[in-house]
């Protein structure tokens, strides 16, 4: 049968298990949204294009599928870039389809032609630019292959106008998808895990830190059985967060700049670290030579250039972390874990010791709403059940502190590129990845206005995500930098011109909602999250309230302001 280009994606993407698209329509893509109206694809019309690749990663994180979104030329491609930087950052499969003008074109300045494959190359863990019809097939094949498998990240599939335009005679491919230089490793090598073994069995004072790889794999359930077997305590990144269950006894809260007292202190005296689907980033380890630097380091991860990367390791394992935890649960159960609950009571006993000097805190007020307050009534009211994104800032550290999270899936945040504007968008995705989830997006009064635009899109597809903006009138964590380090000069962080959020909720048609008070936080909380409505919630926070711990940069992480 003949089909032109445009068909075959939309024949491609059913094939792939694809139901949801965000996107926005333009010139050069034209003919594949003409087609795309005769198919019973869902399309999510985003208010900028940014907001689709935003979507698109909420939507893959919250649903465990590959979101796809769909652009123009030119700017289209261009204004998403920041969007598939985020998800390459934080290793999120989505694949990106983007207009280009037609081949004969390219290179001659055409009207909306930009080279987005040159572009993205440096923030998509493959690209692709489709330059005869016979291709397309395949790429497709190919990208959401790449984009899940591995370590996961977005693909860029660049599709000129007169390839969407074009006839073939298609059959859908069946072979099996080889790429010769393309081959991740899932199984870990055997011998390196039963060095791990020998070095739990050893242990006196060990710790586990799991990060985003974790949730990729799917992995939860088996680094619990493995952290309650062989009672190690265990800390995450912030991209970890939901991979090991915020309640459990053996939790030891979040690592790093904005870590807990606890999980930072444990990193300068274990003695044995096992580092599980992590990057060691900047965030975490802050001065590398001082961290964990008396301890082994048993590194898993997928990503063979991951480890080694930024600290030395003494025992890499490249694998699946899921297939991983599962092979060492088994060779757990043929271990001497005998003197087990022996040798670590005393480490678990330094822990608590560690929790009960510095808890996380903060100073209640009866006369204005401290942002931590929000956040525990937050968790409070919805049991934890609740998927929360953020935007950046404050705000997201907040939500990471003080909403407990016992399943994976249900932290969504750009983590690595720090985006302001990703919480709204991405809660859209995840909510309509999700449709009987409560989804809430926590959210800063700076970093709420990057993509408000994007309130249209969730009204339209009657998507009831709710916003609860921590009001602070201040770009908060640059502010709190700017007092910290820079005596109090707050150079161009004031945000006090801003709209009355509640109006501006009404004028999308939304329900807006605020609270000044710290008696009507409860009360506003219940309203907005037990309505069936999009709902923008106003806090009007203390203003110079800062997010401690904190490690100031480049310094150990176990060197806090408290």
């Amino acid at each position: 049968m003949k089909l032109t280009g445009a068909q075959i994606l939309m024949k491609m993407l059913k094939e792939e298990g694809v139901d949801t698209i965000f996107g926005y329509p333009g010139g050069a893509v034209i003919d594949i949204y003409d087609e795309l109206s005769r198919t019973d694809f869902r399309h999510i019309l985003v208010r900028h294009e940014q907001g689709a690749a935003h979507a698109a990663d909420g939507y893959a994180r919250a649903s465990g599928k590959v979101g796809v979104c769909l652009v123009t030329s030119g700017p289209g491609a261009t204004n998403a870039v920041t969007g598939i930087a985020s998800a390459y950052i934080d290793s999120i499969p989505i694949v990106i389809i983007t207009g280009q003008v037609p081949t004969h074109l390219i290179g001659n300045d055409a009207f909306q032609e930009v080279d987005i494959v040159g572009i993205t190359r440096p923030c998509t863990k493959h690209n692709y630019l489709v330059s005869k019809i016979e291709d397309l097939g395949r790429i497709i094949r190919e990208a959401f292959y790449i984009a899940r498998s591995g370590r996961p990240g977005p693909v860029l599939i660049d599709i000129p106008k007169d390839v969407a335009r074009g006839m073939l005679a298609f059959k859908v491919p069946k072979e099996e998808i080889r790429l010769k230089s393309y081959n991740p490793t899932y199984q870990p090598n055997m011998k390196q895990l039963q060095k791990v073994i020998k070095l739990i069995e050893k242990a006196e004072s060990p710790m586990i830190f799991a990060g985003g790889g974790i949730i990729l794999s799917g992995a939860a359930k088996e680094l619990t059985e493995f952290a309650r077997t062989t009672q190690i305590p265990v800390t995450a990144s912030l991209m970890g967060l939901g991979g090991f269950p915020g309640s459990d006894p053996l939790w030891m809260g979040m690592l790093g700049m904005h870590g807990t007292y606890r999980a930072n202190m444990a990193t300068s005296v274990c003695d044995l670290m096992i580092a599980i689907g992590v990057r060691f980033d900047d965030r975490v380890t802050g001065k590398t030579d001082a961290f964990a630097s008396q301890a082994k380091i048993v590194h898993v991860d997928i990503d063979p250039t991951s480890i080694r990367k930024n600290v030395p390791v003494s025992i890499p394992v490249v694998g699946d972390c899921k297939i991983t935890l599962n092979a060492l649960n088994e060779l757990l159960k043929e271990a001497d874990l005998s003197e087990l609950a022996e040798n670590r009571g005393k480490w678990l006993k330094q822990i608590q010791d560690w929790k009960r000097a510095a808890k996380l805190k903060y100073q209640h007020s009866d006369k204005v709403i401290k942002p931590q307050y929000v956040i525990e009534k937050l968790y409070e009211l919805t049991k934890g059940e609740a998927i929360i994104t953020t935007e950046v800032g404050q705000n997201q550290i907040w939500a990471a502190q003080y909403y407990h999270f016992d399943k994976p899936n249900h932290f969504i945040t750009s983590g690595g590129l720090g985006v302001m504007g990703f919480g709204l968008p991405a809660a859209i995705g995840a909510q309509a990845a999700c449709p009987d989830k409560l989804v809430v997006d926590v959210a800063g009064d700076g970093s709420i206005q990057m993509n408000i635009q994007e309130m249209a899109t969730a009204i339209q597809h009657r998507l009831p995500v709710k916003v609860v903006i921590l009001n602070n009138r201040y770009l908060g964590m640059v502010r709190q930098w700017q007092e910290l380090f820079y005596d109090k000069r707050y150079s161009h962080t004031s945000m006090e011109f801003a709209p009355d959020f509640v109006k501006l909720a009404e004028a999308y048609g939304a329900l807006g909602l605020r609270a000044t008070k710290p008696e009507e936080v409860e009360s506003v909380l219940r309203e907005g999250l037990f309505s069936d409505r999009t709902v923008i919630m106003d806090f009007k926070v203390e203003p110079e309230e800062s997010v401690y711990p904190m490690v100031p940069a480049g310094a150990p992480i176990t060197e806090m302001l408290l």
